[in-house]
């Protein structure tokens, strides 16, 4: 593998990790794992009190990514204006479809599972279910945005509800 892939990210960085959303990488180690030496980036999710190691040459390959461009990020607040598209088919295949989403990594599909899911208050209420992939999707998005504009949690979720309700008065 060539060094040129371990450019990509540089310590302190933040990145998404498809399956566990925004950290920061906080280092690069050496590791023998089974005689072979390994590089590794060590990425920290203070959110979940979590520390991931990732294999320098598989990082890209896995779907880690840097954190959105301000137009993905607009992108993703225009997709949650939208109309929420809820497929007929049976809750196990649409759960099946959202986790997908939301573990893929990409912005735009996470906020599609937000848009699907969010409940106004008139609205029937969320089962256990789609009340916990609605949070993880919500938290997921938020946690970019707030990445991404370098403020805090707090201020992202405001804009993602205002753009959500603002999408319930039109």
């Amino acid at each position: 593998m060539t060094k040129s892939k371990n450019l990509d990210f540089r310590p302190n960085e933040y990145v998404v990790y498809p399956a566990h959303g925004v950290g920061q990488i906080v280092s690069i180690e050496s590791q023998e794992v089974a005689g072979i030496s390994l590089e590794l980036f060590v990425i920290s999710f203070e959110k979940d009190k979590m520390t991931l190691r990732v294999p320098t040459n598989k990082a890209t390959d896995i779907g880690m990514r840097a954190l959105s461009s301000p137009d993905v990020i607009s992108a993703a607040m225009k997709t949650l204006k939208g109309k929420a598209k809820v497929k007929r088919a049976m809750w196990s295949r649409r759960a099946q479809e959202y986790e997908q989403k939301i573990n893929s990594g990409d912005l735009i599909a996470i906020a599609e599972v937000v848009r699907d899911l969010h409940r106004t208050d008139d609205q029937r209420e969320q089962s256990y279910s789609e009340r916990q992939l609605y949070e993880a999707a919500l938290e997921r998005l938020t946690r970019e945005v707030a990445a991404v504009s370098g403020g805090d949690e707090n201020a992202a979720a405001k804009e993602v509800g205002d753009v959500l309700s603002s999408r319930i008065a039109a």
